[in-house]
This record gives C-alpha cells, sequence and structure tokens, in this order.
C-alpha cells in the first residue's frame, strides 16, 4: 500500500512544488475546511498529521463568495491574504447550490489565484479491487477558461446562449506545463484530448497551441486525439495512456471517468497549481481523506526526509 501511495503523492508533485517550498521547520499551511462533510475529514487529516509529528501549522480560513466593490463577487480578504502568504492550500469539498446568485466558489478560488492547472493523478491502488490493475495516467485539464469562462445571457425568453473562451495564451501554457511535468516526471507521452474537427477555431486554437510547444520537447512524445475516442479508448485499454492535457470541460467529465477506473474519487487527489506560486490540494466530495494524506506526504517527502513518512501516517 505504501508504494501506491508514495507514487500517487509523487503524481501530485510538479517543479514549482517540490523541495524548494519547504525546509526543515514548521509550514504554514492556509486550511479551507469547505462545506458538507468537509470540516469532518479536515478535522481528521489534522488529526494524523498531529500524531505523525508532521511540522505543519494549519491557517484555517472560510471561502464564501460576497460582494466587493462595484458589487464584484471575491472571497473574504482574509482568506485571500492568507493564500497569497502562505502560498499553499488545503481544501475540503466547496458548494455552490443551484440558484445561489453567486458564481461557483470552486471556479471564484481558481480565478482569484489563476490556478490555471488541474492535476489529477489516477494510478490502480494495490488491495483496492476494480476491472483495472495497471492504471498509471494523469489528467491535466485547463483550469480557467473554455465552458466554465462563466459568460452566459439570455438573448430572447427561452433561449440562453453560453460562451466557449478559449485563448492562445491559456493553452500555450497548459500544453507548456503538461509537457514540462512529463518530463520532470519521467513520462512519456502526452495527449492532447480535444473536439477540434467539430470545433474548428476554438479546439482548433487549443491544438495548434499543443503541436507548436510538442515541437520543443522532442523527447516527449505527442499524441492527438478526440475526446470521444479517448473515452472509448480509456475504458477498453486504460494502460495506452499517460499524461493527457485538455480544455476545461473535457477535464472534468475525463478525469471522473479515469478516477472511476481505479475505485472512485475518494482515491484521486486534485492539485490546482496557479501561475503566481499559488497552489490548493483538495479531496473531492468523497469521506475518504486518502487524497489529502498523499497531499501532505508528497509535499514533505524531500524536504523533511521522512523515509517511513506513509508507514507512520497510517500507522496512526
Amino acid at each position: 500500500m505504501f508504494s501506491q501511495i508514495s507514487r500517487t503523492a509523487r503524481a501530485i508533485s510538479t517543479p514549482e512544488f517540490g523541495a524548494k517550498h519547504f525546509s526543515n521547520h514548521v509550514q504554514t499551511v492556509t486550511l479551507i475546511p469547505g462545506d458538507g462533510i468537509g470540516p469532518e475529514i479536515s478535522t481528521a487529516v489534522i488529526k494524523i498529521f498531529e500524531s505523525a509529528k508532521v511540522p505543519i501549522q494549519w491557517e484555517e480560513r472560510n471561502v464564501t463568495a460576497i460582494k466587493g466593490p462595484g458589487g464584484k463577487w471575491m472571497i473574504p480578504p482574509e482568506a485571500k491574504e492568507s493564500m497569497d502568504k502562505n502560498k499553499m492550500g488545503l481544501k475540503g469539498p466547496l458548494k455552490t447550490p443551484i440558484a445561489a446568485g453567486h458564481p461557483s466558489m470552486n471556479l471564484l478560488l481558481r480565478k482569484t489565484f489563476d490556478l490555471y492547472a488541474n492535476v489529477r493523478p489516477c494510478v490502480t491502488i494495490e488491495g483496492y479491487r476494480t476491472p483495472y490493475t495497471d492504471v498509471d495516467l494523469v489528467t491535466i485539464r485547463e483550469n480557467t477558461e473554455g465552458e466554465y469562462s462563466g459568460i452566459e445571457h439570455v438573448i430572447v425568453d427561452g433561449v440562453v446562449q453560453s460562451i466557449k473562451l478559449i485563448t492562445e495564451e491559456a493553452s500555450h501554457r497548459i500544453a507548456e506545463f503538461a509537457f514540462e511535468y512529463a518530463r520532470n516526471n519521467q513520462r512519456s507521452t502526452v495527449t492532447a484530448v480535444h473536439k477540434a474537427n467539430i470545433m474548428r477555431m476554438s479546439d482548433g486554437l487549443f491544438l495548434k497551441q499543443c503541436r507548436e510547444v510538442a515541437e520543443n520537447y522532442k523527447d516527449i512524445k505527442f499524441n492527438e486525439m478526440y475526446l470521444d475516442t479517448v473515452c472509448l479508448n480509456m475504458v477498453q485499454d486504460p494502460t495506452q495512456f499517460d499524461v493527457l492535457v485538455m480544455p476545461n470541460l473535457y477535464g472534468d467529465i475525463l478525469s471522473d471517468l479515469c478516477a472511476g477506473l481505479i475505485g472512485g474519487l475518494g482515491v484521486t487527489p486534485s492539485g490546482n497549481i496557479g501561475a503566481n506560486g499559488v497552489a490548493i490540494f483538495e479531496s473531492v466530495n468523497i469521506c475518504i481523506f486518502f487524497p489529502l494524506i498523499c497531499f501532505i506526504a508528497q509535499l514533505f517527502r524531500e524536504s523533511l526526509e521522512h523515509v517511513n513518512v506513509f508507514k507512520i501516517l497510517f500507522d496512526v
């Protein structure tokens, strides 16, 4: 089990968030307990790491949508200040009721800190039986635009338009992130997931940027594949995939499909990486706190030299 956790934890890591952020002293991490069962699982995780004597000081902040100057939605200033200072956050699930009158809290966090890359590893866990026995892949999702840009309006009664926003800058940035991630994590292949055959301009722009970036990474094999074809091949044989990079909506759907291959969202950690040095890690809306443990274990794997950190955590 420990080797599986180590493999999953390493898969969350990126060059930006390795040992350079940590040294052998107490580190402050912003804790966002979240909604529903979020506070309960966050409390459990805190107790586990206290028992394991992992040197973390938690700075708890609640995140709700408030209106700032000019009526713009924002998170509470104290939460933003904490994240800007600590650069590292751990959050539980955040819920946004339908017709709540404010944007998704997760979307608000992503926009506030420019959390442009969602990294979700899906690795088979020994002893957790599923029909698939050797899954080892990573989905990298562009986190700031696409269909989730939040640009919607009523054209006439009964007709609503939602705009899919794709930019050259964001597409290039996520493509470069995916290739850098692959190179730094000994991954051999990056697959761009798209529907440029239908959305020729928007997905076409995304794919063009992936192709251009691929030219600078000759050591990494580059594939491109339609979203529906990826889904078909994924359920037939997930071992053919390594790192997959895609626009926002596709990533939301495909990452959940991949989580299902290894047992569900409860065993799938997720990291949101920002351009300004901020990273927020999370467990999804399931009560298993395995993803949260993976997060901390990886952060301290190199800097604290806790050789038996995984065993310590599970002994307690």
